[in-house]
């Protein structure tokens, strides 16, 4: 089980990375926009820059629904290996059979 702070920080900056997705994806339009003057962009470039940190999306570590668990996450179930097994070989997971060749 992962640190309950660890795991409250990751949902702080999910909730700030939804509030500030907008504003981010139109200041880098702005960047991006080669047919704007260079102090322009260089300027929306600095208002980006003083944004906080944690309003990226990058910022935000995939975790295990379950357990917090950071690392070996499976996207498509939100889960750790180690629960995506545990749970398959309960028979909890829809679709998911054991393979055997």
């Amino acid at each position: 089980m992962a640190k309950v702070c660890s795991i409250n920080r990751n949902e702080k900056r999910k909730k700030l990375t939804k509030r500030d997705a907008a504003k981010r994806a139109k200041l880098k339009a702005i960047i991006m926009d080669r047919d704007l003057p260079v102090e322009e962009r260089f300027a929306v470039s600095l208002k980006l820059a003083a944004m906080p940190r944690n309003g990226a999306q990058i910022r935000v570590r995939n975790r295990c629904e379950l357990t917090g668990r950071p690392r070996s996450f499976h996207g498509k179930f939100s889960l750790s290996r180690i629960m995506l097994r545990k749970l398959a070989s309960e028979g909890q997971l829809p679709g998911v059979v054991k393979s055997s060749w």
